[in-house]
């Protein structure tokens, strides 16, 4: 796909600091000289240019779906806000796939017929993405994968969090909440992953079960497609169809999309008291549910030291430089330079110490309207 193809397939954003300067001087220059220098007024081209690697260039971001709060609210505009103050005078192209991943591809394709000189990437697909990474290494540009890994793909760096440990968390949790109700034998744990599609969501998976496996009965599991809260609520309809209301103990959800979906399940079909249900990204509903008492945890993952990882990465790419990262993680092909950060499990205890102190959210929002008395009975302040 190429020209205005392309674009209109990718809905690109394009935002760009162009200074006067920039162009007129070398225009001027050109006007002066045309006969004998042949030379271009287009910024980084023909004799004469003052472009210099690091000083202006175009990376493209392009992010999974904008189901999941997180993406939209807190990705984009952290790693917008850093890519800005690194490089003033360069382009960000910007997608969003919807979770299609056809739509990803064509976006990628736009963003490298633009001028995209790295890749910023959280695949749709983890398997799929590997044709981005193929037709942007055909034209040598680095590709970073952020938040989920691409697999059997020749990427350049891995930036995300330790995705197995966030998944052991949720189920360390799980596990204290049931042995401290006494419940843990007692009945059946309902287990909802992710997407079939999704690294990460194997990681989450594979963790919680580490965590879990020997310990509680599993009644029903599902992987969800598309992280979507709807199916998840299905799913859940599904097992206490199969396993009956006062069969289930607890619910391992794998963030708080699919948590909402079981937890909106579990009181249509008229759960006394609701199980405690795991989640993960810390979105604010989710906050607002642990404190009400109809969720009991979440995963507080720092977005935005996250964001500000990728886009020093890609602005160190942009300039020719392969800095050093703490971590590696194998994609099936290779070794890959990563940095993961560590996250932090979230309940009632500890919302105050987490994304309150971080400035993630303000108490005044996470306590606004129905929720003030909750807050007020958790003492919150």
């Amino acid at each position: 796909m190429r020209g205005h193809e392309a674009l209109r397939a990718a809905e690109v954003t394009v935002l760009d600091k162009p200074m006067m300067s920039r162009w007129l001087a070398p225009a001027l220059a050109c006007l002066a000289v045309s006969v004998l220098a042949g030379c271009t007024s287009e910024k980084g081209q023909g004799a004469g240019s003052s472009s210099a690697p690091g000083r202006d260039g175009t990376v493209a971001l392009l992010l999974k779906e904008n189901k999941t709060t997180r993406w939209e609210a807190f990705d984009r505009p952290y790693f917008t806000e850093k890519w800005k103050s690194l490089c003033p005078g360069c382009k960000l192209i910007y997608s969003n796939a919807e979770q299609d991943s056809a739509k990803q591809q064509a976006q990628a394709e736009a963003a490298l017929t633009n001028g995209a000189k790295v890749l910023v990437i959280t695949p749709v697909d983890s398997e799929a993405a590997v044709a981005i990474v193929a037709r942007a290494k055909a034209q040598k540009v680095p590709v970073i994968a952020y938040d989920a890994l691409i697999m059997n793909a020749d990427i350049d760096y891995f930036v995300s969090f330790q995705n197995e440990k966030v998944g052991e968390l949720q189920g360390q949790a799980l596990l204290k909440k049931l042995t401290a109700d006494g419940t843990a034998d007692k009945g059946k744990v309902v287990w909802i992953n992710g997407s079939p599609t999704d690294n990460n969501a194997r990681q989450f998976k594979k963790g919680a079960h580490t965590a879990l496996d020997g310990k509680v009965s599993v009644g029903r599991e599902y992987d969800t497609p598309d992280w979507s809260p709807d199916k998840a609520q299905q799913e859940m309809e599904q097992a206490i169809t199969a396993l009956g209301k006062d069969n289930i103990v607890g619910v391992y959800a794998a963030n708080d999309g699919t948590a909402g979906g079981a937890i909106a399940a579990m009181k249509s079909a008229g759960f006394a008291t609701l199980p405690p249900v795991t989640g993960q990204d810390a979105e604010l509903a989710a906050i607002q549910r642990i404190i009400s008492g109809e969720q009991y945890m979440t995963v507080y993952k720092a977005i935005k030291p996250e964001a500000e990882a990728a886009a020093e990465l890609a602005y160190a790419l942009l300039k020719g430089e392969r800095p050093s990262v703490p971590d590696v993680v194998n994609n099936g092909q290779k070794d890959v330079p990563a940095r993961l950060l560590t996250s932090i499990a979230v309940t009632r205890d500890n919302i105050m110490d987490t994304v309150v102190k971080d400035g993630f959210y303000k108490l005044s929002d996470i306590c606004a309207a129905q929720y003030a008395s909750a807050c007020a009975a958790a003492h919150l302040q």
